[in-house]
C-alpha cells in the first residue's frame, strides 16, 4: 500500500514540477515581449544588411522592415501562447489570427507583394475549415449541456427502432 502512495505522490511532484517549468517560460516570454518588440532599434537605417551567414535585401529601410517584422511577431507570439494554454472549446479559431500573422510576416520576408493586402485570400481556405468546425463543436456541445440532448442514446434509440422494424418486416413475410 505504501509504495501506491509513494508512485503517486512522485507522479504529482513530477506534474506539478513540469507545470511549473512550463509556466516560468511562458511568464518569461510575456514579460521580455516588449524587449522583444523594440528590437527593431537595434537595426540600421540602409537597405542591405550583410552577415557571414547571409545577405538581405529590403525595399525598404531596415529599420522600418524590422519595426514591421517584430510588430508582427510580438503578437504571433502571445496568440501562440493563447492556443497552447487555452482551454475553451472555441480555442481552435485562434488559428486564424495565428495563420493571418504568419502569412503576413513571410510576406514581408520574401517581399514579393505588399504587406496586408493579399493575406486575406490565404486566410479564406483555413476559415472555410476552422470556422464550420468550431460552430459543430459549438451545436454539440449546446446540444449536450444546455439542451441535454446526448446524441449517443439518441442513434441507440434509432437502431432500436430499425431494429423492431426489420423484425416485423421479417415477420410479415
Amino acid at each position: 500500500m505504501k509504495t501506491i502512495h509513494t508512485k503517486q505522490n512522485k507522479q504529482s511532484t513530477e506534474r506539478k514540477s513540469g507545470s511549473l517549468v512550463t509556466g516560468s517560460i511562458i511568464a518569461i516570454i510575456i514579460a521580455i515581449s516588449p524587449y522583444i518588440f523594440y528590437l527593431y532599434e537595434s537595426f540600421p537605417n540602409e537597405q542591405v544588411w550583410e552577415t557571414f551567414l547571409f545577405t538581405f535585401k529590403s525595399k525598404y529601410s531596415l529599420y522600418d522592415t524590422a519595426w514591421v517584422f517584430f510588430g508582427k511577431l510580438v503578437p504571433l507570439i502571445f496568440l501562440i501562447l493563447w492556443f497552447f494554454t487555452c482551454r475553451d472549446w472555441w480555442y481552435h479559431v485562434i488559428l486564424i489570427p495565428i495563420a493571418m500573422y504568419s502569412f503576413q510576416i513571410l510576406a514581408l520576408i520574401n517581399e514579393e507583394r505588399d504587406i496586408d493586402e493579399t493575406e486575406i485570400y490565404w486566410l479564406i481556405p483555413i476559415m472555410m475549415i476552422i470556422i464550420p468546425s468550431v460552430y459543430l463543436i459549438r451545436i454539440k456541445l449546446f446540444d449536450k449541456y444546455v439542451y441535454g440532448i446526448d446524441l449517443k442514446k439518441i442513434d441507440a434509440e434509432l437502431a432500436e427502432y430499425e431494429r423492431k422494424e426489420q423484425e416485423m418486416l421479417e415477420e410479415n413475410k
